[in-house]
This record gives C-alpha cells, sequence and structure tokens, in this order.
C-alpha cells in the first residue's frame, strides 16, 4: 500500500504526503443525517429532493453533484432478516428505544433498518481522475481527489469513470456559459436534534457560511462536475471535514489513513467478539479494483445491500490487456494482408 501512495504522490506532484481519511462505522449510526445538513451548509451546496417518498426516511436518495454526503435507511423485510439468519448473520442493536406498533408483538423482527451514511470514496487508483481530460481532478496533498471548479469543462468523462457512480455534473437545465452559471435558490437549514450546526461551524471557521436561512443564495457550479472534496478548504486550515466534526455519536470519524483504519479493525475485532460475525471492512482491502479507498466503511451486511459494488474496479484498468489484444489482432490482420498480397504476386 504504501508504494501505491508513493506512486500516486509522485505522479500528481507530491513527494509525500500524509493520508488523510473517514472511517464510518455504520453500527452506530443513528440516521440523524446532521452530516448530510453540515455538508451542505459548509459547502453551500443547493437542497434538492427533501420531499416525503411515502415508503422511507431516505429522503435525497443517494449521493450526487447536489449531495455529498447521503445517509441511507435500508429497510429489510422479515424475508430478508431470515435469509440473513441461515447464513449466520446477526441483527445488531443501535440501542435505540423501542415501540410497538398495533399489529405487531414486542421485540418483532418483522423489519429492522441499516442505516449508513455514505460520501465519495477518495480512491488510491482514482477512475475519475484517471479519465479527465482537462486535469480539473487533481490529487490533493492529503491524499484527496478535489475538483478544481474553474477548469472543468462539464464534459461529464469523470462520470462514467467513477466504479461508485459517486461523482455527478451539476444540472444547468443545458449548457450554460461558465461566466453565466450562477443561480439562485431558497436555502432552508433545518435543525437537527436541537443541534444548530451553522452556528456550529460559524465557530469554527468564521469566515465561513455567512447567509442567513432562508434567504436566497447563489448557486455554485453549474454544469461542472462535483462530489465530496473532504472539505479540503477545512483540512489546510487543520479542520476536520465538517460531517466528522458535526456527527453526535462519532459514527464518522477522520484522521490519518494508517489510524483510521487501525480504528476499524479494532472495531470489527470487538463486535466479533460480541458475536455480531457478520461485521466487515468495505474499502480497507489494498488489492481490490481500486487500490484500496481513503473511505473506510464497517459494514454490517453485504455490500449489495447498502448500494455499494462488492469488486470495484477502475474502468481504465484493463487498458493495457486491451491495447496488447488490440496490437495482436491487427498485426495478425497485417500478416495476412500481406500473405495475400505474395499470393497474389505469385499467381
Amino acid at each position: 500500500m504504501a508504494n501505491l501512495l508513493t506512486e500516486k504522490a509522485d505522479k500528481h506532484g507530491y513527494e509525500s504526503y500524509q493520508r488523510m481519511a473517514f472511517f464510518t462505522d455504520t453500527s452506530i449510526c443513528i440516521g440523524c443525517k446532521a452530516c448530510e445538513v453540515a455538508c451542505k451548509e459548509w459547502n453551500r451546496n443547493p437542497v434538492e429532493g427533501y420531499a416525503v417518498t411515502g415508503d422511507s426516511y431516505d429522503n435525497t436518495g443517494s449521493l450526487g453533484a447536489n449531495t455529498w454526503r447521503h445517509v441511507a435507511f435500508i429497510e429489510q423485510s422479515n424475508e430478508r432478516i431470515q435469509q440473513a439468519r441461515e447464513e449466520g448473520r446477526k441483527l445488531v442493536s443501535l440501542g435505540m428505544p423501542k415501540a410497538s406498533a398495533p399489529s405487531m408483538t414486542p421485540d418483532t423482527d418483522d423489519f429492522r433498518w441499516l442505516m449508513s451514511s455514505d460520501v465519495c470514496k477518495h480512491c488510491t487508483n482514482a477512475g475519475c481522475l484517471d479519465v479527465c481530460p482537462t486535469g480539473a481532478l487533481f490529487r490533493s496533498e492529503f491524499g484527496t481527489v478535489v475538483v478544481q471548479d474553474d477548469v472543468c469543462n462539464g464534459c461529464g468523462t469523470c462520470v462514467a469513470g467513477c466504479p461508485f457512480g459517486v461523482i455527478e455534473r451539476r444540472d444547468d437545465g443545458g449548457v450554460t456559459l461558465k461566466a453565466d452559471k450562477t443561480a439562485t435558490v431558497d436555502y432552508q437549514v433545518p435543525d437537527h436534534a436541537g443541534v444548530n450546526v451553522l452556528a456550529k461551524l460559524k465557530q469554527l471557521k468564521p469566515q465561513g457560511p455567512d447567509h442567513t436561512p432562508g434567504q436566497a443564495m447563489p448557486i455554485k457550479n453549474l454544469g461542472v462536475a462535483q462530489k465530496c472534496t473532504m472539505c479540503y478548504d477545512r483540512l489546510k486550515i487543520g479542520e476536520q471535514p465538517a460531517c466528522a466534526k458535526t456527527c453526535p455519536t462519532d459514527s464518522i470519524q477522520f484522521g490519518p489513513y494508517e489510524e483510521m483504519l487501525a480504528a476499524a479493525r479494532e472495531r470489527v475485532r470487538v463486535l466479533h467478539e460480541q458475536g455480531l460475525t457478520e461485521a466487515r471492512l468495505y474499502g480497507a482491502n489494498s488489492q481490490d479494483g481500486v487500490g484500496g479507498t481513503g473511505s473506510i466503511f464497517l459494514l454490517l451486511d453485504s455490500p449489495e445491500v447498502y448500494g455499494l459494488p462488492p469488486d470495484p474496479r477502475v474502468p481504465t484498468a484493463d487498458l493495457p490487456q486491451m491495447y496488447k489484444t488490440a496490437a495482436k489482432a491487427i498485426g495478425g490482420m497485417a500478416l495476412a494482408v500481406a500473405g495475400a498480397f505474395m499470393l497474389g504476386g505469385r499467381k
């Protein structure tokens, strides 16, 4: 892993850096969405999709250009629970108050929720970074992958290059000149669990967001690619990302990569000792198709349940083999044509 990180650092102009990372422990996520709100507020991302869907408390749906932290409420039926039990998996108590519905008995197993705060993976081998034609994406001194808004031309190549479907082009309603990439939206900031996220962030960085909730604010970077920057501006002044700073249960932890990896492995060990043998890490394998990620997750079920690919691969990983195969094919065709000419000449 160390050699791979050094190679990536050299490639992008840094002699060395201390890689920073997230560790998201889904076993203690309570689904409060404080991280979502803090992320949107700090980065001034527009409100999108805050509507009751009728079938879930998940009202943002997925990560996207306007939602860089997404709290998923994964609702599983009794059938799935039974299937999980047959596979030796165990339900996990989040320590939350329990209630009884009229048609249910106490402590019913008719359904369960798995909650998880998803975010950009900041891959070691980042597909979006590899395919960007303008150099708008770069590897920062913290090992994170960041978009330069003023360099991105909105081509969307990076969208196809991300194996996790994280990065997205911010909708501008059509082709918009870069000079005109502003709009306004009524931006309401909810107050979760009595925590005034805006006030908390202002204490951390006085020169941060200064608009008043409810007032119209500009939408930045219309038409260009957008994703989590791991709060690059905050890291440069020695602060944690807004989501990690705000999380009330420490489900989202932040720090040097090796420390986060060690904390994640220790947490899995503790859960296994408690009999929760289905706890596993995601993104911690340096031998996977993206070389490991800067966002490590502790999951309580298979990655597919959380909408994560079980074996992510950088789309460009197969290019060398494709080029070799193409070269062999072209060489074979050339020999065939040459042979045909030679045979034709003899006649």
